[in-house]
């Protein structure tokens, strides 16, 4: 399995235009016969404008060969890539080997955290294998919702994503985990693996598969 995490930025202002034409063409073109779609979110907090999507295929052949098909397809071609290519700025794309089974939120209105973090080099191993350990104590206080190790564009690349009711639950919950004892065991042997750590606070859209 391979996720593939693409990230757009928008010019200022055409947030809701790609919105639209990504729930009523493009997931209607590619529906699950191009990759299946794990997640549609933007930003509302940090760098503005931003689109993150993400998609799942059985291994990079099985992306290659779905994105030449879906590149030939012409309905994609006419009825969305071209409508949405005037509102790009820029592209970044993350292929990751997911560590754990995603997860799904029950309910809607949520808010997601994903965060990703550069490693010392060699060190994405031992420190995804810590992660992995502390993982039941982390989830005492909120759900996990995915952890992966980045193929490219970064090979030291870790990133874990994170659910919560709202801002005021997230503030909560990393009050709280922050002074959990097992969590600061885990901090001090793996905390200086990494070398860089940044976020994105991300919001569902509609038709997102995970709200």
């Amino acid at each position: 399995m391979i996720h593939e995490l693409r990230i757009y930025t928008l010019w200022p202002g055409k947030v809701p235009e790609f919105l639209k034409l990504a729930e009523e063409r493009a997931m209607v073109i590619r529906g699950d016969n191009y990759g299946t779609c794990e997640g549609y979110w933007f930003t509302e907090f940090g760098t503005l404008n931003q689109i993150a999507h993400m998609w799942s295929y059985d291994d990079l052949n099985h992306r290659q060969e779905v994105r030449a098909r879906l590149g030939q397809n012409p309905e994609w071609i006419k009825d969305y890539a071209s409508q949405v290519r005037p509102l790009i700025r820029r592209q970044q794309i993350r292929l990751m080997h997911p560590q754990l089974d995603m997860q799904t939120p029950l309910g809607d209105g949520h808010v997601y955290e994903y965060r990703y973090y550069q490693t010392k080099m060699g060190l994405a191993a031992p420190w995804l294998q810590g992660f992995k350990g502390v993982m039941p104590v982390r989830e005492k206080y909120s759900q996990n919702i995915g952890v992966w190790h980045t193929e490219a564009e970064n090979p030291n690349e870790v990133s874990h994503m994170w659910v919560y009711d709202d801002l005021n639950h997230r503030a909560e919950v990393r009050a709280k985990f922050a002074t959990d004892p097992d969590w600061q065991a885990f901090l001090k042997e793996y905390g200086g693996h990494l070398e860089v750590m940044e976020n994105m606070l991300l919001m569902p859209a509609a038709f997102s598969p995970r709200k």
